[in-house]
């Protein structure tokens, strides 16, 4: 079980940068295809907040990778 934690924690510190590429991409085509000034406010706001959540998903896989997550 410990080893599919550590696993889980490769996943998660590869999941975070490649979801945050693809929210900004996507943004960035609804923000060209739409260039209104609501549009650029709402992707905006979806990315900022976005980037804590990735942090924190980095943070949680590197604890994983590390084995803090680990039955005694």
């Amino acid at each position: 079980m410990n080893s599919i934690r550590r696993i889980a924690g490769i996943l998660w510190i590869a999941i975070a940068p490649v979801a945050l590429y693809y929210l900004i991409k996507t943004g960035m085509s609804e923000i060209e295809k739409k260039p209104t000034i609501d549009t650029k406010i709402q992707w905006i706001v979806f990315i900022i907040v976005f980037i804590p959540a990735a942090i924190g998903l980095v943070i949680f896989g590197y604890y994983a990778l590390k084995g803090e997550y680990d039955e005694n």
